[in-house]
């Protein structure tokens, strides 16, 4: 077995799930899995990064090491699903090392050993090994559980050992990373001028009318519009109008979804099942042997909840007595017996607020010791527990509003444990708690309690049975042999009473054709095989057989007019109305003689319209008009009209309140200075990337 079960074994806390959350951190992502009938094509380049070629044979290599890395922290193979983010993480990871390798190497950025030692066991142990070894009841740092960790490496086979290098290996690129990036980040500056900026563009308040004029008031068929408009609008506009690879397919569908004697067969066997188990003597056994779910017999302890099938149909349970059959939203019949019901160790529930002391002298303690009286005074005066314990919190509970979850005296240390339960009400705690850890502010959420629940559950699911399957496949099988054109495949479509689907504009990395999910393997064939006019094989999807035929399909690049031709019309159609809306308001002097010209026109009044706003209240996005409405010189004075993509607008200026000077502007520059470092990450990532020229053709592929 891998060595991070061992380790979950060992400690109770699945170790592997660092190596996930370090490579999202470095990349992020999302794909598919290979089509192996590819695998020794010719055309075996997946992609471009920075001028280099990627084969389909350093992708795939790639590909394993991810997947591999997954196995070691979940102990399992990862699912279809899952290995679409495994593909994309492998790939971005490979974009990383060729642009960001390079970048660390210009800057000198390095992780020496010491550093990396310091890292995994010394005293600046990285967050992502904090994060994961908790007690998962009060989530406080437990450094034993690292240090056994540890040692299981010194017996480890050289694989195992292999694999926790390669996380290492993860976390000096996660250093780097964030080296790189504050390096960055703290190099971001407001000046006091764009503060000014912004404060000025946060605090000028516009009292204005703003009469809108959408563009439906000329009828599209006033206006005339030649193709040659329609061709120097696309040359002059293509930035607006770059298509990727996409495709039209038409598709007939076989569904494979359980027919009405699938249903009759399923509520037949649970029936039976459920009378079995009413008198059953040994209920593990009989769901064991006969439910589809994993674990059919569990103990529910106090504080856990028991299924919402269960609850929402029965109400208050009793020992001995059996409930249901139901259906469940998953489309799964169930039947519940109450095996047992008992009185067991009290458990209860709490949330908490650390303030960590670890490591500091008495000085230091005393210090924080006052800081969490004084939160402390503040919640009692009707403060929000779980908002000061995400603002104070120093612990993994701080996310969670502080909220420990229901838990046993022993969870706990001594102090801690005594104190809770200790408590005769809900409600605040009057007064510090100090342990080991430091000092705890406790709110009691509930009180203990101690019946445990032992519930058998007889779960049959709702699926098609092989003679649905085999009936649908034949549909499918032979509409697709008889179907060996576009052509023919309408024919026989219409004939046989099948219903014709339409999927336009399909992106090349798509993974669902409509409603359909994970139709992968149909995309790749319509990039990677088909021509327009070709009928596909039977495709498998998740409820049923498809046969596709391509209509179509688009190379990525500069658009071509009858590409985008109904996008073009309709700019060329509003620029022309523009024009004709503003040449029938020439002359009016008012909002409302230009009202008067088009019935469907509106006036809003905007008492508060802010400089820095992108949107008018009751219109929606029209910059350019607030602009136009703030570069009035004086009160009375109206806008020439302003074309914007939801029509025309002209405003008036009713009152100007500029900005008061104020004495400092730090607060702002500090403002404008985080966002741009808060940016400054997601920016130079994109950056480079374009600066490589990244080209990704693993559409054909995967």
């Amino acid at each position: 077995m891998a060595l991070i079960k061992q380790i979950r074994q060992r400690t109770g806390l699945a170790i592997g799930v660092i190596a996930g959350g370090l490579i999202l951190f470095l990349l992020g992502g999302d794909l598919l899995s290979p089509n192996s009938s590819l695998l020794n094509s010719n055309q075996n380049i997946v992609g471009e990064i920075a001028g280099e070629e990627i084969t389909l044979e350093e992708y795939s290599l790639k590909v394993e090491e991810f997947k591999s890395m997954f196995q070691q922290r979940t102990g399992r193979v990862p699912s279809e699903s899952e290995m679409v983010s495994v593909r994309e993480q492998a790939w971005q990871a490979m974009i990383v090392e060729q642009v960001f390798d390079e970048e660390y190497e210009k800057l000198g950025l390095t992780v020496s050993n010491a550093e990396l030692v310091d890292m995994v066991q010394g005293k600046n142990i990285v967050p992502e090994l904090r994060a994961q070894l908790v007690n998962p009841q009060t989530g406080q740092f437990d450094k034993n559980q690292l240090i056994s960790f540890l040692q299981t490496l010194e017996t480890a086979d050289p694989a195992q050992q292999a694999a926790w290098a390669q996380q290492e290996k993860l976390f000096a690129q996660s250093r780097l990373r964030i080296k790189y990036d504050n390096l960055l980040a703290t190099s971001e500056y407001a000046t006091t001028a764009e503060a000014k900026l912004e404060h000025k563009a946060a605090n000028t308040i516009a009292d204005a009318s703003v009469l809108f004029i959408p563009y439906y008031v000329i009828p599209d068929g006033d206006v005339k519009i030649e193709e040659s408009e329609l061709t120097a609008y696309l040359n002059k506009n293509q930035e607006k109008f770059k298509v990727g690879n996409t495709a039209n397919l038409e598709y007939v569908s076989f569904s494979i979804l359980p027919s009405g004697q699938d249903s009759s067969t399923v509520i037949e066997r649970i029936n039976g099942l459920t009378e079995e188990l009413r008198s059953a003597d040994n209920d593990s056994v009989l769901v064991s042997q006969n439910s589809d779910l994993q674990n059919p017999f569990v103990t529910y302890r106090p504080g856990d909840q028991l299924p919402t099938s269960l609850t929402s149909n029965a109400g208050e349970i009793v020992e001995g007595q059996t409930y249901g059959p139901y259906v469940t939203a998953n489309s799964t019949y169930v039947t519940y017996k109450v095996s047992d019901q008992y009185e067991g160790t009290p458990r209860m529930r709490a949330s908490h607020i650390l303030f960590s002391t670890e490591g500091m002298d008495e000085t230091g303690k005393a210090a924080v010791k006052a800081q969490a009286e004084t939160v402390l005074s503040d919640l009692k005066a009707n403060g929000n527990f779980a908002l000061a314990a995400r603002q104070y919190g120093q612990d993994g509970t701080a996310q969670n509003g502080g909220d420990l979850g229901w838990f046993a005296k022993e969870d706990f240390v001594e102090p801690f444990a005594n104190a809770v339960y200790a408590a005769k009400s809900t409600g605040l705690l009057p007064g510090l708690v100090e342990t080991e850890y430091g000092y705890h502010i406790i709110d009691v959420t509930e009180l203990p309690k101690s019946t445990y629940t032992k519930l058998a559950t007889l779960e049959l699911e709702l699926v098609a049975s092989d003679a649905t399957r085999n009936e649908a496949f034949r549909n499918a099988d032979s509409f697709a042999a008889e179907s060996g054109n576009r052509n023919e495949f309408t024919e026989n479509a219409t004939e046989n009473g099948y219903r014709v689907l339409q999927a336009n504009n399909v992106d090349a990395t798509s993974r669902n054709l409509n409603n359909l999910q994970n139709a992968r393997q149909v995309i790749i064939w319509a990039f990677s095989e088909a021509s327009p006019g070709e009928v596909s094989e039977v495709y498998e999807l998740d409820n049923s057989y498809v046969v596709a035929s391509l209509v179509s399909k688009k190379e990525e690049g500069e658009a071509k007019l009858e590409d985008v031709r109904e996008q073009v019309e309709q700019q060329v159609r509003n620029d022309k109305k523009a024009a004709m809306i503003a040449e029938k308001l020439a002359g009016k002097t008012t909002l409302e003689e230009m009202k008067a010209v088009f019935t469907d026109a509106a006036i809003n009044e905007i008492p508060d319209l802010k400089l820095n706003s992108s949107v008018i209240a009751g219109i929606g996005f029209a910059p350019k008009a607030i602009g136009s409405i703030f570069g009035l010189q004086s009160s009375g004075q109206i806008t020439k009209p302003v074309q914007e993509d939801i029509g025309v607008v002209v405003g008036r200026l009713n009152n100007l309140t500029p900005a008061a000077e104020i004495g400092d502007y730090t607060s702002y520059q500090a403002q404008l200075t985080m966002a741009g470092a808060q940016r400054m990450t997601y920016t130079i990532m994109m950056a480079l990337q374009d600066l490589a020229d990244v080209k990704d053709f693993r559409y054909k592929y995967y």
